[in-house]
């Protein structure tokens, strides 16, 4: 694998789990049955921590992409035919 298909693959494996924990414990005013600012939709989330599901994010992508190097250094998928 490459140096550029291995970013490649790490950035798009970053941006699924990132895109996968965003819902996860967000609570909007609504639910929390909280008053909302005017000006401020009511299904916003109260707090979206990002910069701890961007570190969750990391860490899974990271496990993940360590799974697919190995995959491919072995030679797993076939690609190489028996090389």
């Amino acid at each position: 694998m490459t140096l550029f298909l291995g970013i490649a693959i790490f950035v798009i494996l970053w941006w699924l789990a990132f895109f996968v924990m965003l819902p996860m414990g967000a609570q909007s005013l609504h639910e929390a049955d909280e008053a909302s600012v005017p000006g401020v939709e009511r299904g916003a989330p109260k707090s979206h921590h990002l910069g701890k599901k961007a570190l969750w994010a990391t860490g899974i992508a990271a496990v993940v992409w360590l799974g697919v190097a190995y995959a491919v250094s072995v030679d797993l998928f076939g690609v190489y035919g028996g090389r």
